[in-house]
Order: structure tokens, then C-alpha cells, then sequence
């Protein structure tokens, strides 16, 4: 049992609102620099960046995992996790079926860049990404399981597209273990104003869209890592996600 510090929300340059230089390889070496451990690829409404992701991370010795930030129709983010790339890469072609396609603005949004593991510039995504899907936050995290992932609200010390400031309330019939934070200072306040949150797995991660914005290591999980391999932690912090461990 060892100590993983970890950011489970981290945006890539396909993302249209984050910067050109969040290539997978940057973002890589900047959570080696912060002292992180597990990082997740979590792009507005695609996985589409996380096989380049995963190479990355290979080559810096940090355990990825793939993500996808899903805006709902309510427009609330939440974050969608998956233990196997495969998994989240079917959950990617079948959000695109649920997706109202924009023609995206680069000049007002960004570019939307897919790249291979070596940062080179594959393709681009023509079509808005952020904008709401047709999947309700109520259906999300039955779905999310459905396709092997864990998926829970994004920032919800957040006003832009958070369930709170949305809803004006974190609903109890919400089916998820977990709760993301952006600053764990807030956890006591929120939890004293909504007590549901006391029953939550607080996650407190960076929703970074700049290489500054990635955590320096402060949360963390203990995981069982013996026999030691990326596939062996992965496995363990899912394990951590569904309460199993």
C-alpha cells in the first residue's frame, strides 16, 4: 500500500477552450514536474486524445487514465472515468451520436487539435465540443457504468456548469459515489449546506486548460501496488472510485 498522488481532470488541446501547448506529451511531463503519479485525459464531450495520452504517460512512468468531461443536457459537467482505454474510446462513439453539432469558431473558441503520441497534429474536430449533450445528469452515471467507467459531478464548487450552482442544490437521487472539488477548502462549507456531500467521495482535482493550471501533488489515494504495474494502480483506484476498496 503506497501513497498515488493524482489530478483526474485534465484537459488536452482538443478541448476548444484550452491552450495549443496541452499536448499529451506536456501534459505528461508537467505532472512528472509536479510530483504526480495518476493523471486522467479529460476533454469536453471526446476521449479522442487519450491513446496519444496513454504513449505519453508511458514514456514519463505515470499511470494514465481516460476520461472525458461530459456536458449534459442541463449543461452540467460531469466526469466520466474508465479503467480500459477501449472502454472509453466505445463511450466516445457513442456520445458523438448524442452531441448537437456546431461548426466551432476557432477564432473565438480554439482549434480543437487531435495529435498522435509524438504532439504532431493528426486532425482537428470541426464541430463545437463543449456544447450540452443530449444525456441528463440523472441518466449519466448508469450509462457511464454501462460502458465500464465511474462517472460523477465535475467542480461542483464551481458557478460556470456546476451541479450546484445550476440546480441550486446537489440532488440525493443522484446515483454516484463521488463528487468533484476544484479547492478542497471549500468541502467543510458545501458539506454543512448540503450534507449529501458528507456521503460523497470528495475528489479534488484541477480541471486544468493551461500546462500552470496541473496540480502540484496534494491529493492523494493509498493503493495496493503489489505486484507493482500501471494496469495493477488503475485497477486499484477504480477499485477506490466504486467504494470496493
Amino acid at each position: 500500500m503506497n501513497r498515488y498522488y493524482y489530478d483526474l481532470h485534465i484537459h488536452s488541446c482538443l478541448s476548444p477552450c484550452a491552450d495549443n501547448d496541452m499536448t499529451p506529451n506536456n501534459i505528461a511531463g508537467m505532472a512528472v514536474l509536479n510530483g504526480l503519479h495518476i493523471v486522467a485525459l479529460t476533454d469536453h464531450n471526446s476521449a479522442r486524445n487519450c491513446p496519444a495520452f496513454f504513449a505519453a504517460a508511458k514514456k514519463q512512468g505515470i499511470v494514465p487514465v481516460a476520461g472525458m468531461e461530459l456536458t449534459t443536457s442541463e449543461d452540467i459537467h460531469a466526469v466520466c472515468l474508465f479503467e480500459q482505454l477501449e472502454d472509453a474510446l466505445r463511450f466516445d462513439e457513442y456520445i458523438q451520436s448524442q452531441r448537437t453539432l456546431i461548426s466551432n469558431r476557432t477564432d473565438i473558441f480554439g482549434d480543437q487539435l487531435l495529435t498522435d503520441e509524438n504532439d504532431e497534429i493528426i486532425g482537428t474536430e470541426p464541430h463545437f465540443l463543449s456544447n450540452a449533450t443530449a444525456i441528463s445528469i440523472e441518466e449519466a452515471p448508469a450509462l457511464v457504468d454501462r460502458f465500464g467507467g465511474v462517472c460523477y459531478p465535475a467542480h461542483v464548487d464551481r458557478e460556470a456548469n456546476g451541479i450546484i450552482a445550476t440546480l441550486g442544490t446537489f440532488p440525493e437521487t443522484l446515483d454516484c459515489r463521488c463528487a468533484e472539488l476544484r479547492d478542497a477548502g471549500k468541502q467543510s462549507e458545501l458539506g454543512a449546506r448540503f450534507p449529501i456531500l458528507k456521503e460523497k467521495q470528495i475528489i479534488i482535482s484541477s480541471d486544468a486548460h493551461y500546462l500552470w493550471d496541473i496540480r502540484d501533488k496534494a491529493a492523494y489515494f493509498e493503493l495496493d501496488d503489489e505486484p507493482y504495474s500501471s494496469e495493477k494502480i488503475r485497477h486499484e483506484l477504480f477499485r477506490k472510485l466504486r467504494g470496493l476498496a
